[in-house]
């Protein structure tokens, strides 16, 4: 067996997609046979949280502790060095299968309360192929408690350089600010990208630039906005609607078997939503919040001569 559990597989056209068990993940998205998001095996745990569902907290919580509703909570902390709790519950669970077509999946996770997040909280991700527009994710949660939950959602694909090095991949991102962090990555302010090697908004050529850093403040076009990574082999857009406010960009040298990557990370909230309660989810009993992202595959730029 896989050792991310089942592997659910899609199609349309000329797209396909495997979804995993654990984690909801995008394990493999291609088109026309080349990887559109970076791969990994079966007998692969996801390097780098590659394709996971970061729900119900997105990113980082700084020690793992926050308080809401007049009482203190601790959770686990899953990023040892810094001592933070990372990417939320749902990571390493067990989603079950709710629907499964040839061109669609949908799975869910009732997420177990525990002393660090005593709320019930229901989630639904729904993959679809469509030939025409490519990869579509629906999420749904809904709060199946009798009390108010606090809540945040995101996402973790990379997208795939097509054989080439991160420094010769383009980036058009447009975003108006980045967030500053300190040395746990947690945020503790805003900067203006304009002026800065962060002002993607025209799109650049990475070089030298790494980044590990969240943005927001993004133009939006009929309710959505979207990061482009290109490549002279080829790239893909990530699109997101209007619920998913920051995007964190995420730039390694390589993501699995010396393959590189760029991901971007749609999230509805910046790290450590918890405490700041910037941008945080509240879900009233029976509340539901829905939100949807996409990619979508870009050809080659020929050059004219």
């Amino acid at each position: 067996m896989a050792l991310t559990g089942q592997q659910f597989d899609i199609a349309a056209g000329d797209h396909e997609a495997t979804i995993v068990e654990v984690g909801a993940g995008l394990r493999r998205y291609a088109h026309d046979g080349a990887d559109v998001t970076v791969t990994y095996g079966e007998i692969e745990l996801p390097p780098k949280a590659c394709g996971v569902v970061l729900v119900p907290w997105p990113n980082r919580l700084r020690g793992g502790k926050y308080s809401f509703g007049g009482a203190a909570y601790q959770l686990p902390l899953t990023e040892p060095l810094v001592g933070n709790a990372i990417h939320g519950l749902g990571r390493w669970a067990r989603w079950l299968p709710v629907r499964h077509d040839r061109s669609a999946v949908t799975l869910a996770l009732d997420i177990v309360p525990l002393p660090g997040f005593p709320f019930q909280v229901r989630v639904e991700v729904t993959y679809a192929l469509d030939a025409e527009h490519g990869l579509i994710v629906t999420a749904v949660a809904r709060n199946t408690g009798t009390e108010r939950a606090p809540f945040g959602a995101g996402f973790h694909p990379y997208l795939a350089t097509r054989g080439h090095a991160i420094g010769d991949v383009t980036v058009k991102l447009p975003a108006r600010e980045r967030i500053v962090v300190d040395e746990a990555k947690v945020p503790v302010g805003v900067q203006p990208v304009a002026g800065t090697h962060y002002d993607l908004r025209r799109g650049r050529r990475l070089g030298e630039l790494r980044m590990d850093d969240g943005f927001t403040g993004f133009a939006t076009v009929g309710g959505r906005s979207a990061v482009e990574v290109r490549t002279r082999s080829g790239g893909a857009q990530l699109w997101f609607d209007e619920t998913f406010r920051y995007v964190q960009v995420f730039t390694p040298d390589t993501v699995a078997d010396g393959r590189a990557g760029v991901a971007v990370e749609p999230m509805t909230c910046p790290a450590d939503a918890f405490n700041s309660g910037t941008s945080l989810i509240v879900l009233e009993p029976s509340q539901s919040w829905t939100g949807s992202w996409g990619i979508q595959p870009l050809p080659p730029r020929h050059r004219i001569l």
